[in-house]
């Protein structure tokens, strides 16, 4: 007999309390429980239940497996960040903030797959809207299936009736299940619904696409237990008032997450960027003071992008600082390194740092073109157009080695770069006889500034 109860959930782990709490305990987090209908099934217990076990345990040594066969979306940026392709049964979540691109990533990658059938199902859009949007970014549709369901019943019964190679749902918080009397995008309803979808991706070897939303603080809307479940978490980002996407991965059962995938948004969908390092730098024809370019490498691929910065007199009394794709809490370090190690006064000086292109940088060697791009235009001298850098800067002022040092001198030879600044530490382990491009190690910063403003 079926016993229903009121209980609350909390919406970034799962945990189930009687009561409504302010603070979860598992996770910590606060106000993040839910009221919801739950219905369990008592009297049933494992000795009890008649269902055959099918598995058992095996050693080791007795496991044999052959390699899969991913399938070539035709998307080759999709294809790095996956990891060479959609492994059969694998079920995939995308996750970024409303209009950056998610719906016309997926409808792209369904529509031009002419080699293998593929259901699209939308619980946001009408028919006569994604066939809009297909007629957009594609020549050919054929074998691609549009359905406008909401119900995962109704959706897994249609996905075997029709047997597609590829299914995507877009959205997963639209979705819901007769089983849960909780309103759709509920931490219970999203639950019950992925894991009902990975129960058919499992069983029938096919890959699934998910779309998820994400909340005000960034990260996927729904439980945490739903990153669990999924076999790949994709997040795509980037800044809608900009042409370019970064898809990334957080998480990858079949691959590496240290990959990156770049795509510029277009009026016939997003086009894929081979070669980023030319659309992010501007290449202008007059130097101008305060720009500088840095060698960096988001995952494993390297690229150049293009450093802004803006130093004056603050006006108002209070300097500002400013930052706009770099951490503004590494600005102030750098500010308090070229303070307090090299001599300059910054302190009632608004400073403004930009990364061209509406990108987000993480990587620390890109401290060595920051500080070069402040102190340019600080004494409003224009930096070589045909140098770059790479490093990282400690507190004491010294310029720490960093990743992959080859990868990023290689890119900047093959974009005619004819000098680098990289720490002296990197060159010890480096041919630099190979490399036309003139190599500068440094130790400390006031090395660099020396060189650069003689």
């Amino acid at each position: 007999m079926a016993k229903i109860k009121t209980v609350y959930v909390c919406a970034n782990c799962g945990n189930k309390a009687a009561k409504w709490v302010g603070q979860c305990s598992v996770c910590g987090e606060w106000n993040t429980f839910k009221e919801e209908i739950e219905q369990k099934n008592t009297g049933i217990s494992y000795k009890s239940s008649k269902i055959k076990i099918a598995a058992k345990p095996k050693l080791i040594k007795d496991i044999t497996y052959e390699k899969e066969q991913r399938i070539n979306t035709l998307n080759a940026e999709f294809n790095r960040v996956l990891g060479g392709g959609l492994v059969p049964g694998s079920l995939v979540l995308i996750g970024g903030e409303p209009g950056i691109g998610k719906s016309t990533l997926a409808l792209q990658i369904a529509v031009r797959l002419k080699k293998y059938t593929t259901l699209y199902v939308s619980g946001e859009e009408s028919l006569q809207q994604i066939k809009l949007r297909a007629e957009r970014i594609a020549d050919e549709y054929n074998n691609c299936y549009i359905l406008s369901e909401t119900r995962i019943e109704n959706i897994l019964r249609i996905s075997e009736e029709l047997n597609p190679d590829i299914i995507v749902i877009d959205s997963v918080q639209t979705v819901h299940t007769e089983r849960s009397d909780s309103s759709p995008g509920s931490v219970s309803q999203i639950r019950e619904c992925t894991v009902e979808i990975l129960k058919y991706a499992k069983e029938n070897g096919k890959p699934v696409i998910l779309i998820g939303h994400i909340n005000k603080e960034g990260s996927l809307a729904g439980p945490k237990i739903l990153e669990h479940i999924v076999d790949t978490v994709l997040q795509f980002e980037g800044d809608r008032n900009h042409i370019y996407r970064i898809l990334r991965a957080s998480k990858n059962r079949f691959g590496s997450t240290s990959e990156l995938g770049i795509f510029e948004m277009q009026s016939n969908g997003l086009r894929e960027v081979t070669n980023p390092s030319e659309l992010l730098l501007s290449r202008n024809e007059e130097s101008v003071s305060g720009v500088s370019v840095s060698a960096t490498v988001e995952g494993a691929r390297p690229f150049l992008i293009e450093i802004q910065a803006l130093v004056s007199t603050a006006a108002y009394g209070n300097p500002q600082r400013s930052s706009t794709g770099f951490d503004i809490r590494r600005l102030n370090m750098l500010l308090a390194v070229l303070e307090k190690r090299a001599g300059f006064r910054l302190a009632q000086k608004d400073v403004f740092l930009n990364v061209a292109g509406g990108i987000k940088i993480d990587d620390p060697a890109g401290d060595l073109a920051v500080i070069c791009s402040v102190l340019s235009s600080d004494i409003n001298i224009a930096l070589p157009e045909d140098t770059c850098f790479a490093g990282e800067v400690g507190l004491s002022g010294e310029i720490r080695p960093v990743t992959r040092i080859e990868q990023r001198i290689s890119e900047a030879e093959k974009l005619g770069f004819k000098r680098i600044y990289i720490s002296r530490y990197n060159t010890k382990n480096i041919d630099t006889a190979k490399y036309k491009i003139k190599i500068f190690g440094a130790s400390k910063v006031e090395e660099v500034f020396r060189s650069l403003f003689k």
